[in-house]
């Protein structure tokens, strides 16, 4: 939120009172603002002008299970149809919120998901996600079955066939995800 009001820590930090180190370790992700006190927050909210609950609800938004996240996605694009899923995504940009978050595999589907969708679909690429774009997943993420699948078979090379297979979208970004349409 910084960024947006164009304010950097020392600025807010004589603003607010708050000691640069304290407000530091929050923007630095070292100090979740949700176990900070009520007195910080309030003097947060009065210097960025937002409510308190606007300060905190990101620290305690729950982190799904990566399989479901996707099934979510996926449920999300068939109930709302391509094309609006497109637009509505990037309108309410979830891609940002997850990345700013630090939430990748979450932010990369997402991109992975309209940047397939536009290829099917033959939208122009939005560029707004360009820099997001140019970076990926240090590990590979397979689907849970796929994992599972390897385990059991361990002489099958299944995680190279699932390879072979993957959504480009997906693969960029070292996701591998081979069927998004199908969901029931």
């Amino acid at each position: 939120m910084l960024k947006e009001k164009n304010m950097s820590i020392y600025q807010c930090s004589k603003s607010s009172g708050i000691p640069y180190t304290t407000l530091s370790e929050i923007v630095r992700g070292k100090t979740s603002i949700a176990k900070c006190s009520a007195e910080v927050v309030y003097k947060l909210s009065q210097v960025l002008n937002v409510s308190m609950e606007t300060l905190i609800q990101d620290a305690l938004e729950p982190r799904l299970d990566f399989e479901i996240f996707k099934s979510n996605i996926c449920h999300l694009v068939k109930s709302d149809n391509e094309i609006n899923f497109i637009v509505t995504t990037l309108k309410s940009d979830p891609i940002r919120k997850y990345w700013n978050k630090k939430w990748y595999a979450e932010a990369f589907y997402i991109l992975g998901m309209i940047d397939y969708l536009s290829r099917i679909n033959e939208i122009p690429l939005c560029t707004k996600y360009n820099d997001i774009r140019s970076q990926s997943l240090k590990d590979i993420l397979y689907p849970r079955d796929v994992l599972m699948a390897a385990k059991l078979h361990p002489s099958l090379d299944v995680r190279k066939q699932c390879v072979k297979e993957a959504i480009p979208e997906f693969l960029r970004f070292n996701i591998v995800e081979r069927e998004v349409r199908n969901v029931y």
